[in-house]
C-alpha cells in the first residue's frame, strides 16, 4: 500500500499544483457537505473534515466561509457525486469518481477521453471487485508520540494500517470507519491534517515505460476535467514509472 499511497500523494499534489483548481474542488466538496449537513461545521462532521482539507491546501479561510455562505443560498449549484468506471490501455483498470452540476456533460467527457487515449469506458460496477475503498487521515508526527499505544489506541474505531515517516502518520481504515476514526480522533485532541475515501487496488498489473506513459497520460487528461475528483487505477508503480511524474 505504501508505495500506491505514496504514488497517489505525488499525482494529487501534482494535479493540484494550480491553486484555483484546488479551491474549486473543495468548494464542490463545501457544498455538498453543507447541502447534505447544513452549514455548522460543529453539528456537521463531513464539513469539519473539509474544512480541515482546505486548512491543509492553505485555501483561505474567508474563501472557506464564502463557500459555506454560497452553498447556503438558495440559487447554488445542486452538485451530485458520480463514479465512472473503464479500461486505460493494456487492461488497466481506472476509478473516476465526479462531482458535477451537468451529469450529461461529465459523462461525455470523461468518455471522449478514454476514447482519445485508446481506452474504454465501461458499466457502473464492473469495478467494483478491483478496488477497497478505504478512509485515509493523515497526522501530524509530534515529538514523544507512542506509535504502539498509539495504534491500540485506534483499533476500536476501525485502524487497519498505521504508517509513519518523518513528515506523517498516516491511518488507514475502512471506508465504513470514517466517521467512527474522525470521532476517536477529535476526542483525544489530536488534529487531523487531511482525510479522505480513497480506493486501493487488490491486485495491480505491470506494465513496461512505454505502454505505462499510455496510462498516465489518460490519467492526466481524466484529472485536468474540472468535475473530477479522483482516479484510481491498478497499474503496478514501479520506480521507472515514477520517475515519468517529473517528466
Amino acid at each position: 500500500m505504501g508505495r500506491a499511497f505514496e504514488f497517489r500523494k505525488a499525482r494529487k499534489m501534482k494535479r493540484w499544483s494550480a491553486m484555483a483548481k484546488t479551491f474549486t474542488r473543495i468548494g464542490k466538496d463545501i457544498s455538498m457537505a453543507v447541502k447534505e449537513g447544513g452549514p455548522n461545521p460543529e453539528t456537521n462532521a463531513r464539513l469539519r473534515a473539509i474544512i480541515q482539507n482546505a486548512k491543509s491546501a492553505n485555501m483561505p479561510k474567508e474563501n472557506v466561509e464564502r463557500a459555506i455562505k454560497k452553498a447556503s443560498g438558495v440559487d447554488s449549484a445542486n452538485y451530485i457525486e458520480i463514479s465512472l468506471e473503464g479500461y486505460a490501455p493494456h487492461g488497466i483498470a481506472v476509478f473516476v469518481e465526479c462531482t458535477t452540476d451537468n451529469n450529461n456533460r461529465t459523462v461525455a467527457n470523461v468518455r471522449s477521453y478514454f476514447n482519445k487515449c485508446e481506452g474504454n469506458l465501461g458499466t457502473n460496477g464492473s469495478l467494483e471487485f478491483i478496488f477497497d475503498r478505504k478512509a485515509v487521515f493523515t497526522i501530524a508526527v509530534s515529538e514523544g508520540i507512542d506509535l504502539e499505544e498509539l495504534e491500540m489506541e485506534l483499533i476500536d474505531a476501525g485502524l487497519e494500517e498505521l504508517e509513519a515517516d518523518d513528515e506523517a502518520i498516516t491511518i488507514t481504515t475502512d471506508f465504513t470507519d470514517f466517521s467512527n476514526m474522525q470521532k476517536k480522533l477529535e476526542e483525544m485532541n489530536i488534529e487531523v491534517q487531511s482525510s479522505e475515501l480513497q480506493r486501493f487496488p487488490n491486485n495491480t498489473k505491470s506494465l513496461a515505460v512505454e505502454d505505462a506513459k499510455q496510462v498516465l497520460k489518460l490519467i492526466d487528461k481524466l484529472e485536468e476535467d474540472e468535475d473530477v475528483q479522483n482516479v484510481f487505477h491498478n497499474m503496478e508503480m514501479g520506480d521507472e514509472i515514477m520517475a515519468q511524474l517529473d517528466n
